[in-house]
C-alpha cells in the first residue's frame, strides 16, 4: 500500500500551546482597524493588529497577531508569510476573526508579488506522534 503524505496534520497540542501563549500575554493593538502601515500607506489593517508583549518570534520580535471583532482570546488561524524583500517568514496569530476579516487579512497579507501567505486553520486532532499534555 502506498503512503500518502498529508498537506497539513493538525495537532490540538500546538493550538493550546499558542492560546497559553495569548493568555499569559498582553495584546497589544498597535495598528487600529483601517489604519496604514507605517511605511507602506497603500496597506490598510482590515482588524487590529499589534503584538503579544514579552513573547519572541523568530524575528526576534513579539508574536504579531490580527484582532478581529469576535469576542475571544482563542488562537483560531495562523497565518505564516514568506517575504522576500525582507527575506524572511513570519507566523502572525489570528484572534476572533469572521471568516469575511480572516478573507480581508489574507487578501493584505498576499497584496504584494514579494509577500504571500498561506493560512493554517485551527484543528482538533492530534497525530499519532503527539503526546498528551
Amino acid at each position: 500500500m502506498k503512503q500518502t503524505v498529508k498537506e497539513l496534520e493538525n495537532n490540538i497540542y500546538f493550538w493550546q500551546k499558542l492560546d497559553t501563549l495569548m493568555l499569559s500575554g498582553k495584546l497589544v493593538i498597535d495598528r487600529p482597524k483601517n489604519s496604514a502601515h507605517p511605511d507602506y500607506p497603500n496597506m490598510i489593517y482590515p482588524v487590529d493588529y499589534g503584538y503579544l508583549k514579552d513573547t519572541l518570534s523568530s524575528d526576534q520580535e513579539p508574536i504579531d497577531a490580527f484582532k478581529g471583532t469576535i469576542r475571544t482570546n482563542q488562537v483560531t488561524q495562523i497565518a505564516v508569510a514568506a517575504d522576500i524583500l525582507k527575506k524572511d517568514c513570519e507566523v502572525k496569530l489570528l484572534i476572533g476573526c469572521t471568516e469575511e476579516e480572516t478573507l480581508d487579512v489574507m487578501k493584505m497579507l498576499n497584496g504584494t508579488e514579494f509577500r504571500k501567505a498561506i493560512l493554517i486553520r485551527r484543528g482538533n486532532s492530534a497525530p499519532s506522534y503527539a503526546e498528551s499534555d
